[in-house]
């Protein structure tokens, strides 16, 4: 909902504003910009238009919204839920849980490594020695379905686990929760999605969408990066950013900005899965679902993943997830058909090869 509209029928919210300000209100009266008459001090007659001194003084109205806008902003804030705050773990938990993802060991191993850097210098600081200043902010770069989101949610945990931050808090926003519609309102968008994420993580995905793709002057995109850059250096003890994306991508959007890619300190890169890494995948998804594969299902999958295009922007878990889901269709339509009667549980649970075979030709 436009902010505009959120102050119609208040006494003294931002109609009044507008309408004092003597500009159009679309749905309010269409109330337009009072032009003085011929002789008001202040103004001079201009036959080839709008005079300076009018143009100055529209400006300045505008501007006297675009600061009820963010007075209002500021009150729509306290009436947004909270993100929430999950209950923080032991660190060999989240380790745990980390080391049971499939695949992505270089993942891994560059965790570990930031946590042991993390650790030492922590007990630096026990011991009064001098604190190295460092970013805890990252890079994700990898193709979709390769684990991004879910790193994030345990990196959120474990620098909460650590005490690096205070809370379990994982604030998740694409373009959208951060770019506004009009001049003035994406410094405030983006004001507020950092105070949400605050004690906590922010994690931006397909972040290169904030990179203007033309002229500077026709996306938000790039006010937005350098309210982020701002925000993130005035917030630095207090909050934690995770951009993720493509690769290529990724790379532009860190050159869009000079004192973007200084605020990053480590980028982690997410490989794609191999076949037998995806074949696992299926697996633990079917199990999660309650679902069987019949003997021959891998070697189905294996033909499937042999094949698939792995081109930048394949799909990875995101594919294993379509494939799994046409599969249970094809089961759904193979038990429908089937006319000896009712089907007992070890076929409304067992998936065939035909079955992954039939799924593969709708991908």
């Amino acid at each position: 909902m436009p902010l505009l509209s959120l102050a119609t029928g208040t006494s003294g919210g931002l109609m009044d504003v507008a309408a004092a300000a003597g500009l159009m209100v679309p749905g309010h009266g269409a109330r337009r910009v009072r032009r003085p008459p011929t002789g008001v001090a202040g103004y001079r007659h201009d036959v080839s238009g709008e005079s300076f001194s009018v143009r100055a003084e529209l400006r300045r109205r505008a501007d006297d919204v675009t600061k009820a806008v963010r007075v209002v902003g500021d009150q729509v804030e306290g009436w947004l839920p909270r993100p929430s705050v999950s209950k923080t773990r032991p660190l060999d938990e989240v380790l745990t849980e980390l080391d049971a993802l499939v695949g992505l060991e270089p993942v891994k191993e560059q965790i570990r490594a930031l946590i042991a850097l993390l650790e030492a210098q922590r007990q630096r600081r026990n011991h009064g020695l001098s604190d190295v200043a460092m970013s805890r902010h990252l890079v994700f770069v990898g193709n979709p379905g390769t684990g991004k989101t879910t790193v994030a949610r345990l990196i959120a945990e474990i620098y909460a686990s650590m005490g690096i931050l205070p809370r379990n808090r994982l604030v998740e926003v694409d373009r959208s929760g951060l770019v506004g519609q009009f001049v003035g309102h994406t410094a405030l968008k983006t004001r507020r999605t950092v105070r949400r994420a605050l004690d906590g993580v922010l994690f931006i995905d397909e972040a290169y969408g904030l990179s203007p793709v033309g002229p500077r002057g026709v996306d938000f995109g790039a006010e937005a990066v350098e309210a982020l850059v701002k925000l993130m250096e005035d917030h630095r003890d207090r909050l934690v950013v995770i951009v993720a994306g493509y690769p290529a991508l990724m790379r532009e959007f860190l050159a869009s900005n000079p004192g973007l890619r200084s605020r990053f300190s480590r980028e982690i890169e997410f490989p794609d899965f191999s076949t037998e890494e995806l074949i696992t995948i299926m697996h633990t998804m079917a199990d999660d679902a309650d679902y069987l594969l019949a003997d021959d299902v891998d070697g189905v999958l294996a033909n499937v993943f042999d094949k698939a295009q792995r081109s930048p922007g394949f799909g990875n878990a995101r594919y294993v997830r379509n494939s799994f889901e046409h599969a249970v269709n094809r089961h759904a339509l193979r038990l429908a058909g089937d006319e000896s009667g009712g089907a007992d549980r070890i076929r409304l649970s067992t998936l065939t090869g035909d079955d992954v075979d039939a799924a593969a030709r709708l991908l």
